[in-house]
């Protein structure tokens, strides 16, 4: 039975020396911390790079976490910076001709070349001598894992120097709702419907696209949700000290695309964690260097019911199998990350996490049958 993996705490210096929160975030009272670590936002002369005046659904998490993000990498680069985007929700919220909700220079580019079109904007301002001039791509789940992934991964392979960030709500939220690469297992889109044995999106498909980012072995790789965005500011500043090709993977819960109510899209952000469904940890170079502890457990239970997404999940003859399979996914997470400090655990719960497959969606299963009739013997037939 294997261990669950020792990994370090994310250490956030301004979470670590300020004590007062407000309810449900860690953004800090403007007038009770010390300058040096009050958040970016708490700065009234702050640049807002997305402002007011944009078409986002009420509850976006993607609005929420693009504001915090390149609001946190325009002041890094100290102003000097340019965004590229994707075609998507973000663009098309933000953008609808002959307006503009941003105060950034801003390219759009198609739905999957952002990264391509990027690696040019920085290549270009380089030989011109202008390199103090950061560029940073932003996308969501479609123009990043599905559609724009090659374009993405020659970013990463040639090394450019770019900051790459996906705003992940897990389907493709702006043509209807369709499947993406991103989209959970059993979820309901409207090309996964919950209907036939098995309802909604299959477990043996999809992609992680963090670990696709690290196999590339680039400077630096970070996942991040709204829930904390403390922790989104620090990645966003981290990853604006290096060179080279970087990637941040934010979650950004949809509540149209979700079928949740406006008001819960923190709330599902953090449940995404405390689940262990969606790991928040920066990994540099390739290697995992610290991790998002969980500090409050919850059953997948609790993240998935306020989506009428996964409202059939519940209803089926076979809820209990889907919901274990889902549960093992995320125990599966916790193991491989490190995500709970074993001695916090109860010991049934300990026990249920070590025994987490390793293939809990089944994927090599779901080939097996195949690669077995393949197999041919090299062995001599007896006569």
């Amino acid at each position: 039975m294997t261990e669950i993996t020792q990994s370090a705490q994310t250490e956030i210096p301004a979470r670590e020396q300020v004590k007062f929160y407000q309810v449900g975030s860690f953004a800090v009272g403007n007038r009770l911390a010390d300058l040096q670590w009050r958040s970016l936002q708490s700065d009234p002369n702050r640049k807002n790079s997305l402002t007011s005046g944009h078409r986002a659904c009420q509850g976006c998490g993607e609005a929420l976490g693009a504001r915090y993000a390149i609001d946190t990498a325009s002041t890094a680069a100290k102003g000097k910076m340019v965004a590229i985007n994707a075609t998507g929700c973000l663009e098309v919220f933000s953008t609808p001709y002959p307006e503009t909700a941003w105060t950034i220079p801003w390219m759009h580019s198609l739905f999957g070349n952002a990264a391509a079109v990027a690696a040019g904007a920085a290549a270009g301002l380089k030989a011109m001598g202008k390199d103090d001039i950061r560029v940073v791509a932003q996308g969501g789940d479609g123009g990043t894992v599905d559609i724009g992934m090659a374009c993405l991964s020659g970013m990463f392979e040639r090394n450019d120097d770019v900051l790459f960030i996906c705003y992940d709500n897990e389907a493709y939220m702006n043509t209807g709702v369709q499947r993406s690469g991103a989209t959970p297992p059993a979820a309901r889109t409207a090309t996964t419907q919950p209907v036939g044995e098995h309802p909604g999106n299959v477990f043996t498909q999809g992609k992680d696209m963090p670990r696709i980012a690290m196999a590339h072995e680039i400077p630096y790789v970070a996942t991040a949700t709204v829930a904390d965005l403390r922790d989104l500011e620090y990645k966003v500043q981290k990853a604006m000290t290096y060179r080279g090709a970087r990637y941040l993977h934010v979650l950004v819960p949809c509540p149209l695309g979700w079928g949740s109510n406006s008001n819960l899209t923190v709330t599902l952000a953090r449940l995404a964690i405390q689940t262990g469904l969606f790991p928040v940890y920066e990994a540099e170079n390739g290697e995992i260097t610290s991790v998002t502890k969980i500090r409050r457990p919850a059953p997948v239970e609790a993240y998935l019911k306020p989506q009428r997404r996964f409202a059939h999940v519940f209803k089926g003859p076979d809820s209990h199998e889907v919901l274990a399979r889902i549960q093992a996914i995320a125990d599966r997470n916790i193991k491989r990350y490190g995500l709970i400090e074993m001695d916090s655990l109860d010991e049934d719960v300990r026990e249920r996490i070590l025994s987490a497959p390793d293939d809990p969606a089944g994927r090599f299963a779901a080939a097996l049958p195949g690669r077995q009739a393949m197999d041919v013997s090299n062995e001599p037939e007896n006569d």
